[in-house]
Protein backbone atom coordinates (compact mmCIF):
# COMPACT_ATOMS: atom_id res chain seq x y z
CA UNK A 1 0.00 0.00 0.00
CA UNK A 2 0.94 3.25 -0.86
CA UNK A 3 0.66 6.01 1.77
CA UNK A 4 0.63 9.78 0.42
CA UNK A 5 1.28 12.26 3.09
CA UNK A 6 -0.33 15.77 2.50
CA UNK A 7 2.24 18.40 3.19
CA UNK A 8 1.05 21.41 5.49
CA UNK A 9 0.05 24.43 3.28
CA UNK A 10 1.78 27.70 4.38
CA UNK A 11 1.06 30.41 2.87
CA UNK A 12 3.92 32.25 0.67
CA UNK A 13 5.38 36.00 0.93
CA UNK A 14 3.04 36.74 -2.16
CA UNK A 15 0.20 35.64 -0.87
CA UNK A 16 0.41 37.10 2.62
CA UNK A 17 1.01 40.49 0.99
CA UNK A 18 -1.87 40.28 -1.31
CA UNK A 19 -4.51 39.30 1.34
CA UNK A 20 -2.95 42.45 3.44
CA UNK A 21 -3.97 44.18 0.22
CA UNK A 22 -7.33 43.20 0.10
CA UNK A 23 -7.76 43.82 3.52
CA UNK A 24 -6.75 47.11 3.29
CA UNK A 25 -8.45 47.96 0.25
CA UNK A 26 -11.79 46.25 2.73
CA UNK A 27 -11.09 48.99 5.37
CA UNK A 28 -10.69 51.63 3.10
CA UNK A 29 -13.81 50.70 1.35
CA UNK A 30 -15.63 50.44 5.02
CA UNK A 31 -14.53 53.80 6.04
CA UNK A 32 -15.66 55.47 2.28
CA UNK A 33 -19.40 54.01 3.07
CA UNK A 34 -19.71 55.05 6.33
CA UNK A 35 -18.34 58.55 5.66
CA UNK A 36 -20.86 58.49 2.96
CA UNK A 37 -24.34 57.07 4.46
CA UNK A 38 -23.37 56.47 8.26
CA UNK A 39 -23.54 52.60 9.51
CA UNK A 40 -27.33 52.20 8.54
CA UNK A 41 -26.02 52.28 5.03
CA UNK A 42 -22.78 50.50 5.20
CA UNK A 43 -23.96 46.34 5.13
CA UNK A 44 -21.19 43.57 3.74
CA UNK A 45 -22.78 43.86 0.11
CA UNK A 46 -22.10 47.88 -0.57
CA UNK A 47 -18.84 47.84 1.24
CA UNK A 48 -17.71 44.59 -0.88
CA UNK A 49 -18.68 46.70 -4.53
CA UNK A 50 -16.61 49.96 -3.25
CA UNK A 51 -13.60 47.49 -2.14
CA UNK A 52 -14.37 45.95 -5.44
CA UNK A 53 -14.49 42.31 -4.34
CA UNK A 54 -16.63 39.40 -4.13
CA UNK A 55 -19.09 39.19 -0.76
CA UNK A 56 -17.84 36.16 -0.18
CA UNK A 57 -14.29 37.23 -0.12
CA UNK A 58 -15.27 39.86 2.43
CA UNK A 59 -16.45 37.57 4.60
CA UNK A 60 -13.31 35.14 5.05
CA UNK A 61 -11.41 38.69 6.37
CA UNK A 62 -14.39 39.70 7.93
CA UNK A 63 -16.85 37.45 9.17
CA UNK A 64 -19.99 40.11 10.01
CA UNK A 65 -20.38 43.61 9.67
CA UNK A 66 -19.91 44.30 13.76
CA UNK A 67 -16.01 42.46 13.06
CA UNK A 68 -15.17 44.68 9.82
CA UNK A 69 -16.68 47.78 11.96
CA UNK A 70 -15.38 47.57 15.54
CA UNK A 71 -11.52 47.08 13.42
CA UNK A 72 -12.80 50.45 11.13
CA UNK A 73 -13.38 52.31 14.70
CA UNK A 74 -10.39 51.10 16.18
CA UNK A 75 -7.82 52.38 13.51
CA UNK A 76 -10.27 55.65 12.99
CA UNK A 77 -9.55 56.23 17.23
CA UNK A 78 -5.80 55.71 17.10
CA UNK A 79 -5.66 58.11 14.06
CA UNK A 80 -7.85 60.48 16.04
CA UNK A 81 -5.76 59.72 19.07
CA UNK A 82 -2.82 60.79 17.41
CA UNK A 83 -3.98 64.15 16.00
CA UNK A 84 -5.35 65.07 19.65
CA UNK A 85 -1.54 64.22 21.06
CA UNK A 86 -0.11 66.20 18.25
CA UNK A 87 -2.26 69.35 19.24
CA UNK A 88 -1.63 68.85 22.72
CA UNK A 89 2.07 68.32 23.26
CA UNK A 90 3.69 70.01 26.11
CA UNK A 91 6.02 72.89 24.81
CA UNK A 92 5.72 74.70 28.02
CA UNK A 93 2.10 75.63 26.94
CA UNK A 94 -0.27 76.05 30.20
CA UNK A 95 -2.69 73.03 31.12
CA UNK A 96 -6.24 74.69 29.94
CA UNK A 97 -4.64 75.95 26.35
CA UNK A 98 -3.57 72.25 25.40
CA UNK A 99 -7.29 71.26 26.59
CA UNK A 100 -8.48 73.95 24.12
CA UNK A 101 -6.64 72.22 21.29
CA UNK A 102 -8.03 68.70 22.32
CA UNK A 103 -11.48 70.13 21.81
CA UNK A 104 -10.95 71.91 18.50
CA UNK A 105 -9.09 69.53 16.88
CA UNK A 106 -11.37 66.96 17.54
CA UNK A 107 -14.29 69.06 16.16
CA UNK A 108 -12.77 70.63 13.94
CA UNK A 109 -12.03 67.35 12.40
CA UNK A 110 -16.14 65.88 13.00
CA UNK A 111 -17.16 69.00 11.23
CA UNK A 112 -14.95 68.09 8.63
CA UNK A 113 -17.08 64.69 7.89
CA UNK A 114 -20.22 64.75 9.94
CA UNK A 115 -21.21 61.84 8.42
CA UNK A 116 -18.73 60.04 9.22
CA UNK A 117 -17.84 61.83 12.48
CA UNK A 118 -21.75 60.65 14.12
CA UNK A 119 -21.04 57.30 13.10
CA UNK A 120 -18.52 57.67 15.23
CA UNK A 121 -19.51 59.72 17.93
CA UNK A 122 -23.42 58.81 18.33
CA UNK A 123 -25.71 56.25 16.09
CA UNK A 124 -26.51 53.16 16.93
CA UNK A 125 -23.98 50.36 16.58
CA UNK A 126 -23.44 47.12 16.97
CA UNK A 127 -22.57 46.12 20.74
CA UNK A 128 -18.50 45.42 19.15
CA UNK A 129 -18.39 48.39 17.41
CA UNK A 130 -19.80 50.05 20.99
CA UNK A 131 -16.83 48.80 22.94
CA UNK A 132 -14.37 49.96 20.39
CA UNK A 133 -16.27 53.71 20.85
CA UNK A 134 -16.29 53.65 24.39
CA UNK A 135 -12.49 52.63 24.37
CA UNK A 136 -11.88 55.44 22.49
CA UNK A 137 -13.87 58.13 24.71
CA UNK A 138 -12.16 56.57 27.62
CA UNK A 139 -8.44 56.89 25.59
CA UNK A 140 -9.38 60.68 24.98
CA UNK A 141 -10.11 61.20 28.94
CA UNK A 142 -7.30 59.41 29.79
CA UNK A 143 -5.26 61.73 27.74
CA UNK A 144 -7.02 64.57 29.00
CA UNK A 145 -6.54 63.34 32.66
CA UNK A 146 -2.50 63.73 32.55
CA UNK A 147 -3.00 67.10 31.35
CA UNK A 148 -4.90 68.25 34.21
CA UNK A 149 -2.41 66.41 36.47
CA UNK A 150 0.24 68.49 34.67
CA UNK A 151 -1.84 71.76 35.29
CA UNK A 152 -2.13 70.87 38.99
CA UNK A 153 1.88 70.25 39.63
CA UNK A 154 2.45 73.58 37.56
CA UNK A 155 0.66 75.62 39.82
CA UNK A 156 -1.91 76.41 36.99
CA UNK A 157 -5.27 74.58 38.14
CA UNK A 158 -6.54 73.63 41.70
CA UNK A 159 -6.37 70.03 43.09
CA UNK A 160 -9.70 68.30 41.81
CA UNK A 161 -10.81 64.84 40.58
CA UNK A 162 -9.46 65.43 37.16
CA UNK A 163 -10.66 62.12 36.20
CA UNK A 164 -14.49 63.45 36.48
CA UNK A 165 -13.16 66.88 34.55
CA UNK A 166 -11.38 65.04 32.03
CA UNK A 167 -14.64 62.86 31.44
CA UNK A 168 -16.98 65.77 31.59
CA UNK A 169 -15.11 67.31 28.62
CA UNK A 170 -15.70 64.56 26.44
CA UNK A 171 -19.26 64.67 27.62
CA UNK A 172 -19.74 68.42 26.80
CA UNK A 173 -17.70 67.73 23.20
CA UNK A 174 -19.65 64.62 22.28
CA UNK A 175 -23.28 66.13 23.11
CA UNK A 176 -22.20 69.46 22.03
CA UNK A 177 -21.80 68.31 18.20
CA UNK A 178 -24.41 65.16 18.04
CA UNK A 179 -26.96 67.78 16.98
CA UNK A 180 -24.25 70.22 14.42
CA UNK A 181 -23.22 66.71 12.71
CA UNK A 182 -26.46 65.49 12.30
CA UNK A 183 -28.90 65.65 8.67
CA UNK A 184 -29.80 68.91 10.12
CA UNK A 185 -26.45 70.43 10.16
CA UNK A 186 -25.67 73.63 11.97
CA UNK A 187 -21.80 73.77 12.94
CA UNK A 188 -19.63 76.41 12.26
CA UNK A 189 -16.64 78.80 13.31
CA UNK A 190 -18.41 80.55 16.21
CA UNK A 191 -19.71 76.94 17.78
CA UNK A 192 -16.27 75.93 18.18
CA UNK A 193 -14.54 78.63 19.61
CA UNK A 194 -17.72 78.91 22.06
CA UNK A 195 -17.43 74.94 22.52
CA UNK A 196 -13.40 75.62 23.37
CA UNK A 197 -14.30 78.69 25.34
CA UNK A 198 -16.50 76.69 27.51
CA UNK A 199 -14.42 73.62 28.01
CA UNK A 200 -11.65 76.14 29.27
CA UNK A 201 -13.49 77.90 31.37
CA UNK A 202 -14.97 74.76 32.98
CA UNK A 203 -11.11 74.23 34.14
CA UNK A 204 -10.36 75.02 37.79
CA UNK A 205 -8.07 77.66 38.22
CA UNK A 206 -6.16 78.34 40.97
CA UNK A 207 -7.61 81.41 42.41
CA UNK A 208 -4.43 83.62 41.86
CA UNK A 209 -4.01 82.48 38.08
CA UNK A 210 -7.89 82.91 37.77
CA UNK A 211 -7.57 86.37 38.61
CA UNK A 212 -4.69 87.15 36.63
CA UNK A 213 -6.40 85.81 33.42
CA UNK A 214 -9.92 87.57 34.22
CA UNK A 215 -7.53 91.21 34.01
CA UNK A 216 -5.78 89.87 31.28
Amino acid sequence: MIHFFAMPYRPTERTEAKRAATRERILDAALAQLAAGGYASAGMQPVAERAGIATGTLYRHFPSKAALFAEVFRQGSEREMRLIEQATQDGDRPAAERIGAAVEVFARRALAAPTRAYAFIAEPVDLAVEETRLAFRRAIRDHLRAILEQGVRDGELAPHDSETTAAAVVGALGESLVGPLSPRGGGSEAMVAALVDFCIRALPREESRAGDAAHA
